[in-house]
C-alpha cells in the first residue's frame, strides 16, 4: 500500500515567526482554528503528533493511508514575495517515496519544489526553503510513502525576502567532560542567531583562548565543530583545525548560517598523559565574516570548565560494536576492577553475542589495563550466540575475593523469552565467577541457577551494577526476578554467610521493581534502591532480616526522581553516594548526590551534574583511594570513567 497526501496550509499567520503546532491539541483533527484560518481534515488524514518534534514538543503528521487531504483554508494572499521554509521528516527508507510542494498563485497550481532525493530519513534532518510569489493563496504539499510510515514537519516559517542579519553572538558550555581517547571533546559552543534568508551570512575564522586549562601541554589538537541548527554538544561536521597565533587559537574555515539557531563547538584532544584531576576550558573570543568584520560574543565562555576523563571503552575497541553496563569496584589491594557488556554485533540487549569484559586500573582509573573477557558462555549462533551480560561485581572485604555475577542467555532466555524452569533450554541461568589475585586471573564459571532461582519464576537475575560486603561479613547483591502469570518484574536481594560458598535469595520488595542497589545503613539494615517501571521516581525499601520481609522507605517514590533507568548507590564513611540521570524523562544530566542523613534526604546543594548529554543512562560509583569517588557510566554504546574529590561533591 502507498499513502498519497494532499495538505493544503494558508499560511498568512506565519510571517515571520515559525509554526510548531505547540498549541494545538494532539491527535486527530477535523477542523482547527489558526490565526489566518481554519485547518481541516477528514478522519483519519492527520494528527498533531505529540513527543517527537524539531523544536518543542509536537510537530504535525501526514499519516499513510490512500488519499489524504488537509486544508487550510486561506484568507488572503500573500501580498509581497515571501520566503517559506521548515524542518522535514522522512520515516523510512523504503520505497515508493515522493514529497513536492505546490502553490496556488492567480487560481492555478504550479509545482514550487521537488525533493524525493532530497529528503533525509529520520531526526528532522531536513531543511527545506522555497520562495513564493506575491499573489500565492495556498500552499499544497504531496507526499507517497509506504503504509505505516509517514512524512513530519515543524517549524514552519513564511518570512519576507529580506537580507539575513545576526541578532545574537554568545557562548554556551554544557557539561561534558574532556575524555582521553576520544577525538571529539566539545569544552564550549558558539550560539548564533540569523534573521532573513538572503546574502546568507557566513563565517569565515574564530579566535579562540584556552585559558583555565591546566595543562596546555597535554592538549593535543583543537578543532572546531558545525552544527547547524542542531545543538547537540559536539556533533557536527569539521568547520577547521586551530592553529596558534600568539597566545591564542585561529581556526579558519567557511560555514554559511541558517536562518534561525546555528551553533559551532570547540573541541579538545588530550594526550594520553592528561591528568585526570584536571581541567579544561576555552573561550570564543571573536568571530571573522566572510565581508572581513569580526564580532566578539556577548558572552566569550560561560562560568566555570570542563572535567578531564577517561574513555574507558569506544565503539570499534577490540572490534566491538559497542560496550554497556558497568559495574566497579575498588579491591582491597586499592585497584579499581570494572565490568560490563561487550556487545560485539550491536547495542541490543540479549539475548545476542555478548560477553563480560573487565578492565583493571593500579593508578586511580589514570590508565586501564587491556580489557580481558572473564565470562564467555559460547558463540553458538543456534543459540542466539549464547550471550552473558548485565555483570554486578563485589569484593568480599574479608578475603579479598572479587565476585562477578552476569545473566546466560541460551538462546531468547533473557528478559522477554525466558521461561519458568531451571535448565538452560528454559530460563536464563545466574553465572559467576572470581578472582584471588586481584582481577589478574578468574576461575572458570559457577551456575547458581539450581540454588537460587524457583522453578514458577520466569527470570532471575542480578542488580546490574556492583555488590557489598556488609560489617558481618555477609556478601549481598541486588537481584531482579520475573514471577506470576503476567512475569511481573521485583527487585530484591541474593546473599551469602558462608564467603560465596552457598547463596540465598529475599524476597521481592514491590511490583514493577527491576534494576536495583544495595547499600548497608548505620543501624544494620539494608537499604534497596530499584528502578520503578511506574517513571517519575525511585522505589526504596528497608530490610532488617536479609530479604524476608521489606518495610517501604519514608523517600519511597519520592526522594529520588529518574526517567526509568539504572542507578548505583554507595556509601563512603558516613554518607550516601548517589547517581543517575538527573530527569523523568530522557537519559540525560547525569548527575552524583550525597546525602548524610542515611537516604533521608539529599540536598540540592550536593548534586553535581557530570554529564549534561543523552546517553544510556546507566553508571556505578565505587571509591578511589580514601580521598575519591569515581564512576563509570555510558555514554551512546560507549563507557567513561571520571572522578571527584570527596570534598568537591559535599562542599
Amino acid at each position: 500500500m502507498t499513502t498519497l497526501v494532499w495538505i493544503i496550509l494558508v499560511v498568512i499567520c506565519l510571517r515571520a515567526a515559525g509554526e510548531g503546532f505547540e498549541k494545538l491539541p494532539l491527535g486527530e483533527f477535523e477542523k482547527l482554528k489558526l490565526e489566518g484560518g481554519i485547518l481541516v481534515a477528514r478522519k483519519g488524514d492527520a494528527v498533531i503528533h505529540g513527543g517527537h518534534a524539531k523544536a518543542g514538543k509536537q510537530s504535525l503528521r501526514l499519516l499513510g493511508g490512500e488519499k489524504r487531504e488537509v486544508e487550510f483554508v486561506f484568507e488572503e494572499s500573500l501580498g509581497e514575495k515571501m520566503i517559506l521554509s521548515f524542518w522535514l521528516e522522512r520515516w523510512t527508507s523504503r520505497k515508493p517515496f515522493f514529497f513536492g510542494i505546490e502553490a496556488l498563485e492567480k487560481d492555478r497550481w504550479s509545482e514550487i519544489y521537488r525533493g524525493d532525493k532530497a529528503i533525509r530519513v529520520g531526526g528532522f534532518l531536513t531543511l527545506v526553503e522555497v520562495q513564493l510569489g506575491a499573489e500565492v493563496k495556498a500552499l499544497r504539499f504531496r507526499s507517497t510513502t509506504p503504509e505505516a510510515s509517514g512524512i513530519m514537519i515543524d517549524e514552519l516559517r513564511i518570512e519576507p525576502v529580506k537580507p539575513m542579519v545576526v541578532t545574537k553572538v554568545t557562548s554556551i558550555q554544557p557539561v561534558v567532560p574532556v575524555l582521553i581517547r576520544k577525538e571529539v571533546n566539545p569544552v564550549v559552543g558558539l550560539h548564533l542567531v540569523a534573521e532573513g534568508r538572503t546574502d546568507a551570512k557566513e563565517v569565515v575564522k574564530l579566535r579562540i583562548g584556552l585559558e583555565g586549562t591546566t595543562e596546555i601541554d597535554a592538549v593535543k589538537s583543537v578543532k572546531i565543530l558545525v552544527s547547524g541548527s542542531e545543538a547537540k554538544a559536539g556533533v557536527g561536521e569539521v568547520f577547521g583545525i586551530a592553529k596558534k597565533d600568539g597566545r591564542d587559537l585561529i581556526c579558519e574555515g567557511s560555514a554559511k548560517l541558517v536562518t534561525g539557531d546555528n551553533y559551532f563547538w570547540v573541541s579538545v584532544e588530550l594526550n594520553e598523559s592528561a591528568d585526570l584531576d584536571g581541567r579544561v576550558d576555552a573561550q570564543i573570543l571573536s568571530v571573522e565574516w566572510s565581508d572581513g568584520a569580526t564580532q566578539k560574543p556577548e558572552v566569550t565562555s560561560p562560568k566555570g570548565n570542563q572535567r578531564i576523563g577517561y574513555a574507558l571503552r569506544l565503539h570499534g575497541d577490540d572490534d566491538s560494536k559497542a560496550y554497556r553496563i558497568p559495574g566497579m569496584v575498588q579491591t582491597k589491594e586499592g585497584s579499581l576492577i570494572a565490568v560490563y557488556d561487550v556487545r560485539w554485533r550491536g547495542g541490543g540487549d540479549l539475548p545476542g553475542d555478548i560477553d563480560v569484559g573487565m578492565s583493571r586500573s593500579v593508578n586511580g582509573g589514570q590508565s586501564w589495563e587491556k580489557m580481558k573477557v572473564i565470562m564467555d558462555t559460547g558463540d553458538d549462533p543456534k543459540w542466539r550466540h549464547d550471550g552473558v551480560g548485565d555483570p554486578a561485581i563485589l569484593v568480599d572485604r574479608m578475603t579479598g575475593r572479587i565476585w562477578v555475577i552476569a545473566t546466560w542467555s541460551h538462546g531468547n532466555r533473557s528478559w522477554n523469552g525466558s521461561g519458568q524452569g531451571i535448565m538452560p533450554e528454559e530460563t536464563g541461568q545466574v553465572m559467576m565467577c572470581y578472582s584471588d589475585d586481584d582481577g589478574v586471573s578468574w576461575s572458570e564459571l559457577i551456575n547458581l541457577t539450581k540454588e537460587l532461582k524457583k522453578p514458577e519464576w520466569h527470570f532471575l537475575l542480578q542488580g546490574p551494577g556492583a555488590g557489598i560486603t556488609m560489617k558481618d561479613g555477609t556478601l549481598v547483591f541486588a537481584t531482579q526476578f520475573q514471577a506470576g502469570p503476567k512475569r511481573t518484574p521485583y527487585s530484591s536481594i541474593m546473599f551469602s554467610q558462608d564467603r560465596g560458598k552457598t547463596w540465598q535469595m529475599g524476597t521481592g520488595i514491590k511490583s514493577n521493581t527491576t534494576e536495583a542497589q544495595v547499600v548497608e545503613l548505620k543501624d544494620g539494615s539494608l537499604m534497596l534502591n530499584c528502578r520503578d517501571n511506574r517513571g517519575g521516581a525511585r522505589t526504596v525499601g528497608v530490610t532488617r532480616n536479609l530479604g524476608k520481609t521489606w518495610e517501604l522507605h519514608p523517600t519511597d517514590r519520592a526522594g529520588l526522581r529518574e526517567p526509568v533507568c539504572m542507578a548505583s548507590l554507595i556509601r563512603i564513611g558516613d554518607r550516601l553516594y548517589f547517581s543517575n540521570p538527573n530527569t523523568t524523562r530522557g537519559r540525560y544530566n547525569t548527575t552524583i548526590k550525597v546525602s548524610e542523613d542515611e537516604g533521608m534526604t539529599w540536598p540540592e546543594k550536593w548534586h553535581t551534574l557530570y554529564d549534561a548529554r543523552l546517553g544510556n543512562g546507566y553508571s556505578s560509583l565505587a571509591p578511589v583511594g580514601d580521598e575519591k569517588i569515581g564512576v563509570l557510566y555510558e555514554g551512546v554504546t560507549e563507557l567513561y570513567f571520571i572522578r571527584f574529590p570527596l570534598n568537591e561533591l559535599s562542599n
